[in-house]
């Protein structure tokens, strides 16, 4: 979850930054690697939330079983 933590605080600020220069110079290139920032942070979640229920139900029950 640390590692998850860290993700996120480091995205948070790439964003922000980012943001921060497109609105200072008006160049599109900062709100389009924002925006990918943002598709890519979401795919990261979505992974991750799919590796954690896996975890939480698929390996549980597995040992369940067994």
């Amino acid at each position: 979850m640390l590692i998850l933590r860290l993700f996120l605080l480091l995205s948070t600020l790439v964003l922000v930054l980012s943001l921060g220069m497109y609105i200072f110079t008006r160049d599109r290139r900062y709100s389009t690697f924002a925006w990918k920032v943002v598709r890519f942070t979401a795919l990261f979640m979505a992974l991750f939330l799919i590796l954690v229920v896996l975890e939480r139900y698929v390996l549980t029950g597995w040992r369940f079983l067994g």
